[in-house]
């Protein structure tokens, strides 16, 4: 096996500890046949198993709800309703008695459920199919006595490296920040689910692994490299001590750069820019806060519904918003509406389909939804009395849906009058510039909007045709295309022309390359991951509007590449910081 595994940056950083393998998959059950006399003992070694896999996800729940929140927590109700259910439990303990292993026999019937919930005719049902795969895996695990995968399980200050092949959402909410030194995945890109949240909790992390978990065994003491995209296993002496000066280096670089984190972010022409912060969960809320950042540029709602039967209701959402609010002082809050769909897993209730990335989703499934739509709204006009609150909506491609969300809210506010409850009324709303066609034609939007915003991550998935979690496609995942970066010249010019902020959320704003581009295409609002700030911040702070200008300008006349883009961007951006 080669030493260096090569994958996809997708968190900067450093580290070195032990390989603590996941191999979260249904294991191989040979069929064991049982005598008469055994079955009842068989019977309760399955209800002990049953027993021990709920104490588990009893500790994950409290986990979970400790350091993510109540709302996140419940992910794992569902999971702990299956493992209670008779009529499931009842159909494995026939089958034992029909002297079959109790192994065998679960194996059996959990295969059988997954196949009728993945062809039932409910949306519900199929949405749980994940969750009967979860209960699978962990009960087989303790009927078979196979390792404890779990990474709940790693011993507190191990620094341990997490390997395989990709995290759901139950099993990120499993992660112990105090265990865990770094994340490696066999799939994902840098824009994928996994790479967004090891980057906002500060871990180093590469993706599109290839094989890696089938090339460990565990244990191995390894080297991950999230700035170069490698995974180092076995490594000698020197690199371990080599890569460990360079930890330490980039330790002393980030408490240097925490010094900037309160600093104007203006350039060196005298261009004030306004860098925000992203948060994922209220709970992330004050590390934000404390981060320098000038307020939320984008918060996700999609926290309140992930893995979820059931919808949060008004209050629950009032309470999440309020605690972001109240965490800013004042600043700036923007918070996106629902974009369930896609690459986002949505609460029971919603359609499978071939090609979810440009079907029933975020803004479209919401209009569609008028009364679940303004549970949200009515909670977010609740909320802003707390705060400077705005209003985001996802995936707007023509001025109807700004409309109709306008009209929506209108009857929200009259809902909420007629309560006698309190709420502002002059929340601003924006919307998201997502696809070619709401940045070709943004200038539709201006006169019904408060602020745009580019969500750069899916401008390039639709601008290039390029699914941004598909492994396999990531050498062609190019933020620099001269298409993405034209697009986002005109969005930026319309906002201007209309004194209209233009902001953009995405990981185009939190790398120094595209920020330099993004400065010299004329965004002037950037909302990035909490721990990006202070590094956005000094690029900020070390080049000039006129240097980015020029330096875009002669990017896109170099040649129509994004690799020639690229190198006319590095080098000019060299020059501006006087390193050329």
């Amino acid at each position: 096996m080669d030493s260096v595994l090569r994958g996809i940056p997708a968190s900067a950083g450093l580290v070195v500890g032990p390989v603590h393998l996941l191999r979260w998959e249904v294991p191989e059950v040979r069929q064991r046949l049982i005598l008469d006399e055994d079955i009842e003992a068989e019977i309760a070694r399955l209800h002990v198993a049953i027993a021990r896999a709920r104490e588990k996800l009893v500790t994950l729940r409290t986990r979970a709800e400790a350091w993510a929140g109540a709302t996140e927590a419940a992910i794992f109700d569902v999971q702990l309703s299956m493992l209670a259910d008779d009529e499931l439990l009842l159909a494995v303990e026939a089958l034992v008695r029909q002297n079959l292993g109790a192994e065998k026999a679960f194996d059996i019937v959990l295969l059988d459920w997954q196949q009728r919930f993945a062809r039932s005719s409910s949306p519900m049902l199929r949405e749980r199919v994940g969750d009967l795969t979860d209960v699978h895996i962990r009960v087989l695990s303790i009927l078979l006595d196979l390792p404890d995968h779990d990474p709940v399980d790693v011993p507190k200050g191990s620094n341990a490296i997490l390997v395989t092949h990709d995290l759901t959402p139950s099993l990120t909410l499993q992660l112990d920040r105090e265990a865990i030194g770094g994340i490696a995945t066999e799939s994902g890109t840098a824009t994928a689910h996994v790479a967004i949240l090891a980057r906002s909790l500060g871990l180093p992390a590469v993706v599109g692994l290839r094989r890696a978990a089938a090339a460990l065994k565990g244990g191995e003491l390894a080297i991950l490299d999230g700035t170069e995209g490698t995974l180092t296993i076995s490594p000698t002496e020197s690199e371990v001590a080599d890569a460990r000066t360079r930890a330490e280096a980039d330790q002393l670089r980030d408490e240097e750069l925490r010094e900037l984190a309160q600093a104007a972010a203006v350039t060196l022409d005298g261009q004030a820019m306004v860098v925000r912060a992203n948060v994922d969960i209220p709970e992330e809320a004050d590390l934000a806060a404390s981060s320098g950042a000038d307020g939320v540029g984008l918060m996700r709602t999609e926290f309140l519904v992930v893995g979820r039967t059931n919808m949060p209701d008004e209050d629950e959402q009032y309470r999440a918003y309020r605690k972001v609010l109240e965490a800013f002082r004042g600043r700036p809050v923007i918070i996106r509406t629902y974009d369930i769909g896609g690459d986002k897993l949505p609460v029971g209730g919603y359609p499978h389909e071939a090609n979810p990335f440009l079907g029933w989703r975020a803004i479209r499934m919401c209009l569609d939804e008028a009364e679940l739509f303004k549970v949200q709204l009515r909670a977010l006009l609740r909320a802003a009395v707390h705060g400077d609150l705005r209003i985001m909506l996802p995936l707007v491609v023509t001025v109807d849906e700004v409309r109709e969300t306008r009209t929506l809210l209108g009857e929200a506010e009259q809902e909420l009058a007629e309560r006698g409850a309190s709420f502002r009324a002059d929340v601003p709303l924006g919307v998201m510039v997502e696809t070619p066609a709401a940045a070709v034609a943004c200038d539709t939007l201006v006169r019904d909007v408060d602020f745009l915003s580019i969500g750069s991550n899916d401008l390039v998935q639709y601008t290039l045709a390029v699914d941004r979690g598909n492994v396999n496609l990531a050498p062609r995942y190019t933020p620099l295309h001269p298409a993405v970066l034209r697009l986002i010249r005109e969005v930026a010019s319309t906002g201007a022309q209309h004194d209209l902020p233009v902001g953009l959320c995405g990981e185009m704003g939190s790398q120094p390359l595209t920020v330099f581009a993004l400065i010299g295409l004329g965004v002037r609002q950037l909302s990035v991951a909490p721990r990006a700030v202070p590094i956005v911040k000094r690029l900020i702070r070390s080049v000039t509007v006129t240097a980015a200008r020029d330096a875009v300008t002669a990017a896109l006349a170099s040649g129509g590449t994004a690799r020639e883009v690229e190198l006319v961007l590095r080098r000019r951006l060299r020059v501006a910081l006087g390193e050329g």
